[in-house]
Formats: structure tokens, sequence, C-alpha cells
């Protein structure tokens, strides 16, 4: 297993750093070497405490972070994590348990994965949310202010009239992708799209209810919205 590097350079060719919390440490020498043959350089943590201090020692490429562990879980690693970086993180969660899955969503991960799923599995879904990372561009921290509401793509907030809200990772999804469309309908079918590389589960339900709550949450009405305009037949649009 490789030392947790201290420093932030790393060329485009080289491998590129993951780091992974978990306190099993056999389960991290295994996904150490699988990862090495596809790029990917890993180094590990075995607490909560040192997983978060280790978070802020470099630019990972992704984090991938288990619940249950010493000194404080997965989920109190990750509001830490989420306070400062927009890091990808991919959470090891409990096979079949929807509560760690929903709670990992909404407290900021990009994606669950149920632990003992396979390395391929894994794999697949590291992939899936540095696409989605590098899609966001060169700064994909770069606060986006469209009139009272404020949504950081790196932290994962909304803030609406200086309060912050509550929204799950379907709805800020969705919101972020209206926002960075403004003035631009957006089909179901692009949004979709667009959101492809979440695992949509059945607790995730439809887009259009995603909406529907999103809209609650934002205090729009759906009859003289500020923020999100059904264009009939097309799809949905955030006004400029």
């Amino acid at each position: 297993m490789s030392q947790i590097p201290q420093t932030a350079d790393h060329g485009p060719d080289s491998p590129k750093p993951v780091l992974i919390i978990d306190d099993d440490l056999e389960f991290c020498e295994l996904i150490a070497e699988f990862l090495s043959g596809f790029g990917y350089q890993v180094s590990a943590a075995h607490t909560g405490p040192s997983g978060v201090e280790a978070a802020a020692t470099r630019d990972w490429h992704a984090i991938i972070l288990d619940v249950m562990m010493p000194g404080f879980d997965g989920f109190e690693a990750l509001r830490r994590i989420r306070a400062t970086s927009g890091v990808p993180v991919l959470m090891l969660t409990a096979r079949g348990d929807e509560t760690d899955q929903i709670s990992g969503l909404e407290g900021g991960a990009d994606d669950y994965l149920p632990k003992g799923s396979s390395t391929r599995a894994l794999l697949a879904r590291l992939h899936a949310i540095t696409r989605r990372a590098a899609r966001d561009g060169g700064n994909p921290g770069a606060e986006l202010v469209i009139g009272p509401l404020r949504i950081n793509p790196a932290t994962r907030a909304v803030m609406l009239d200086g309060a912050t809200l509550a929204l799950t990772a379907g709805e800020f999804d969705i919101l972020l992708c209206l926002a960075r469309a403004q003035g631009r309908v957006k089909t179901r079918d692009e949004l979709m799209e667009e959101l492809r590389d979440r695992q949509w589960q059945t607790f995730d339900r439809s887009l259009d209810v995603h909406v529907s709550n999103l809209r609650r949450k934002l205090n729009d009405d759906p009859k003289r919205p500020r923020f999100i305009h059904t264009v009939r037949g097309a799809g949905y649009m955030m006004p400029e």
C-alpha cells in the first residue's frame, strides 16, 4: 500500500491518486492492487479522523469511503470533507441497507456501492463519479448565483434568501443541471442523459417527483414559478 503523498502535483500521465478510508486492511490492499492496473495509485487511511486529515493532504482524483470505522463513522467523515472539498466520493454501505445509501447521497456522496460488491462494479462507479466531476469543467467549485438562490457545486450547498436548503442528492443534481443551462430548455431525456451516471434506484422515484419536491423546497409556485418553469411538451427551464 502506498503512503499518503504530501504533494498535490501530478501530471496528466501519472497514476490518478485515490484515497480509500476503511479500517479493513485486507480490503484496502485488494482494492489498491486491483485499481493499480487501471491507472490509479491508492493510498489508505483506517479511521475517520485520519481519513479526514488525509483528504486534505492533496488534490485527490476520488475518495472511497466506508461507513463503519473507528474514531467516527463515514457519514461524519463525509460531512467534514464536504465542508472544504468537492472531491468525488464513493460511499461503501452495508449490503441492501437503503438507509445508509440515502444518508450517504444526501450527505454529499456522489454515489454508493454495497460493501462486498465486485471490484469491477467498484471500478465502474469510480469511473462514473470522476466523469461527472470532469464535466463540471476546470472550476467545479465555482458558485452559481441566480437572484436570491446560491448554488455551490463544490460543497453541494444551496442557499435561498440566506437560508440553507436541505436537498437530496437527486434534487441537487437536477437543480445544478438546470442552473448551468439557465435560459435554455432541458428536456426530460436530456436531464436523464446528464444524470445517467447516477444509479437511479427505486427509492429515487421519478424525475418528475424530484422536480416537484425541488419546487416545494424552493417555495416555487408551479403557476408562477421563479426558478423552474415547465415548458409544455418540452421539459424544464430555469429562466434568465
